[in-house]
């Protein structure tokens, strides 16, 4: 294999050889290197092509100018290859991105050449022109969305005088605003879908937004701006500044003597709060040097800055925010969650220290919906916070929230162990705390999956291994729904544990495992209590369900029973062989055909028989399989004189019309037309009559 130095030569010997190439050549394999190698995000073929069809000074954008990218694969001598599943343009290897990193030489200013080919994009007079319609791909250019997001971004990084002088000229007057829709879609934290228009969005907004500060400047200067003016959404340049935390932008906006730096915009945030929950933090220390800055104004949703930085997990903003005399520190938000608990619910160990500090917190006060801050960490996992908080005598760690689910339910239904032992080790939890469905935690560890706190909680005496819900399942029945063969094991051993216990529905723990075709019913099947045919609430037995399900291995299973009844029909009157055949189960199909005891011409409540059904859904295999059957009637109607010829043609399926056309036993003239009309019950009839 070819070590880095060699590849490096081979790199350099290729580029140059791209700069030796005649014409036009050279420029667009070089371009092509520097867009592919210092763009943001991976370029899509379409936009590579359209970025090299601008021409800088030019006031107009021809799409006809682009290259094709088969073109600019073969003016890059191989250094480049299109990613065909994600149609993007990428470098031939991740070495060639390291060599050209190290070699920052080859290209001249790139970030300056990208914003300002971007720049002149936007400026042309065709994207000027570019309509306010609906946001959709119709007015998309390749090009356009690219240079809406990121140009801000170039010319940040490179400032030049043609940067600024485009800047300025695409700022300064009006412009189409469907690239500031495409720019805020992008931005996090921001609820860009409330607006349908996306208009004003000034000149000095947007500068701010890049916190490009030679172009906020000059803006500035032209005195053509009201620094305080809200945007669409009523952030101010401010506000976009100390959003995105362009610390210099916010210091050049903040020595202004008419600006307003605690203005509110959308949701009534303030500057401190959008920087807050960026956690900017060199924002945050220049907006709260100002007087007029509350450093404990709520948004619309009832959440301070505080309530944000802790949120976020920003300590250092957290540490600023505590200085001040007037932050609430228990402020809760509109649905009653204080810091703490934001702080808690993202597992946030350094913020909850900082806040656990203070003796003004209330370490165990719930949100609305009652859960406490140790209840939110239990339920993330957070085994330090959890422990952190556990060391505070005022923490209750058996509370329940308004669904009555304690710490330790959320902790097992997410699967915490650690979590799980360190409230294991508090007499005052309940292991059997059923929630509002009765739930318990074992139950909801069992439902999950989860094999160490189910193991955990059984290894406790206090634990009932068997207590239904309101809905009369166990955690059996739960575990066996799920296909959890280790927690069905560990359930099984023990003595309480009845694993024939029906829920409501009449569903046993062995009709959930065969539904979903797991290994877990050949554990039960094992047991001498489990019957194998038990029916519930409609009749369908476990064999019914594992044959509509397509379950062969265990429909197999099932059928080494003397006890199932392989022809039992439920309440609907409908077989485990109607449902594979509807399902088209072709091997399901089989072994039950094997069974002497299996009718495979049975019809159901509506008359429907296994082949009408696999015919209806155009199951070929099963359709095939079903007229190999002396005792099937190809031709047989169902309540509403539907035959198996008629479904199969009303739905399309043609090749099992032809199927079943080709039987000898088939008249098509005959077959293709219902042959009576079912009569309709008194009650239907009604209906029928009134219906518009």
């Amino acid at each position: 294999m070819t070590d880095g130095s060699e590849l490096g030569d081979v790199y350099g010997a290729t580029i140059e050889r791209i700069k030796a190439q005649a014409g036009d050549k050279s420029r667009l394999g070089m371009a092509a290197l520097m867009w592919i190698s210092h763009a943001e995000r991976p370029l899509q073929a379409d936009e590579l092509c359209h970025a090299l069809a601008v021409k800088l000074g030019s006031t107009d954008f021809n799409a006809s100018n682009a290259p094709s990218i088969s073109t600019l694969v073969g003016c890059c001598q191989g250094l480049i290859t299109v990613d065909k599943e994600a149609s993007t343009v990428r470098l031939v290897h991740f070495t060639l991105q390291e060599y050209l990193s190290a070699h920052p030489n080859v290209f001249s200013r790139p970030h300056a050449a990208m914003a300002e080919i971007c720049l002149t994009y936007l400026n042309s007079r065709n994207i000027r022109a570019i309509s306010n319609g609906p946001f959709e791909d119709e007015w998309r250019t390749s090009f356009l969305e690219y240079c809406s997001v990121y140009w801000g971004v170039h010319a940040k990084m490179e400032p030049s005088d043609n940067t600024r002088s485009l800047a300025v000229e695409l700022l300064n007057e009006n412009h189409s605003p469907v690239p500031t829709k495409l720019l805020l879609k992008q931005v996090p934290r921001f609820p860009y879908w409330r607006y349908d228009t996306f208009s004003p969005f000034s000149g000095l907004h947007c500068a701010s937004f890049f916190g490009i500060i030679e172009v906020v400047a000059t803006l500035i200067k032209m005195k053509c701006y009201d620094i305080n003016e809200g945007d669409f959404s009523g952030y101010t340049p401010l506000t976009w500044a100390a959003h995105n935390g362009h610390e210099e932008v916010v210091r050049i906006l903040l020595r202004r003597e008419e600006v307003n730096p605690d203005k509110p915009g959308c949701g009534d945030r303030t500057p401190l709060s959008c920087a807050a929950e960026g956690g900017h933090e060199g924002v945050v220390k220049l907006l709260l040097e100002r007087e007029e800055v509350n450093p404990d104004k709520p948004s619309d949703n009832g959440r301070t800055p505080l309530s944000y930085a802790a949120g976020g997990g920003y300590e250092g903003v957290v540490k600023l925010l505590l200085e001040r005399e007037e932050v609430n520190l228990n402020k809760p938000s509109d649905n009653g969650r204080t810091p703490l608990s934001y702080a808690a619910g993202g597992g946030y160990e350094g913020v909850v220290k900082l806040l656990l500090e203070r003796e003004e917190v209330n370490p165990d006060k719930p949100s609305d919906n009652g859960q406490t801050p140790l209840s939110y960490a239990a339920g993330g996992g957070y085994e330090g916070v959890v422990k952190l908080l556990l060391e505070r005598e005022e923490v209750n760690p058996d509370k329940p929230d308004i669904y009555n689910q304690t710490p330790l339910s959320y902790a097992a239904g997410g699967g915490y162990e650690g979590v799980v032992k360190l409230l294991l080790e508090r007499e005052e939890v309940n292991l059997n705390n059923p929630d509002s469905d009765d739930r318990t935690p074992l139950s909801h560890a069992a439902k999950g999956g989860y094999e160490g706190v189910v193991k955990l909680l059984l290894e406790r005496e206090e634990v009932n291994p068997d207590k239904p819900d309101r809905s009369t399942r166990t955690p059996l029945s739960y575990a066996a729904g799920g296909g959890y063969e280790g927690v069905v094991k560990l359930l099984l051993e023990r003595e309480k544990v009845n694993p024939n216990k029906p829920d409501n529905d009449g569903r046993t723990p062995l009709s959930y495992a065969a539904s979903g075709g797991y290994g877990v019913v050949k554990l039960l099947l094992e047991r001498e209590e489990v019957n194998p045919d038990k029916p519930n609430y409609y009749d369908l037995t476990p064999l019914s369900y594992a044959a509509g399900g397509g379950h062969e291995g265990v429909v197999k299973l099932l059928l080494e029973r003397e006890e199932v009844n392989p022809d039992k029909p439920d309440r609907f009157a409908r077989t485990p062989l109607s449902y594979a055949a509807g399902g088209g189960y072709e091997g399901v199909v089989k072994l039950l055909l094997e069974r002497e005891k299996v009718n495979p011409n049975k019809p159901d409540n509506d008359g429907r028989t296994p082949l009408s059904y696999a015919a209806s859904g155009g199951y070929e295999g099963v359709v095939k399989i079903l007229l190999g059957r002396e005792e099937v009637d190809p031709s047989r109607p169902d309540n509403d004189g539907r035959t198996p010829l008629h479904l199969a043609t009303f739905y399309r399926h043609n090749r099992v019309a032809a199927l079943l056309q080709s039987h000898k036993a088939v008249t098509p003239q005959h077959d293709l037309r219902p042959r009576k009309k079912r009569c309709l019950s008194p009650s239907e009839s009604i209906t029928h009559a009134t219906s518009p």
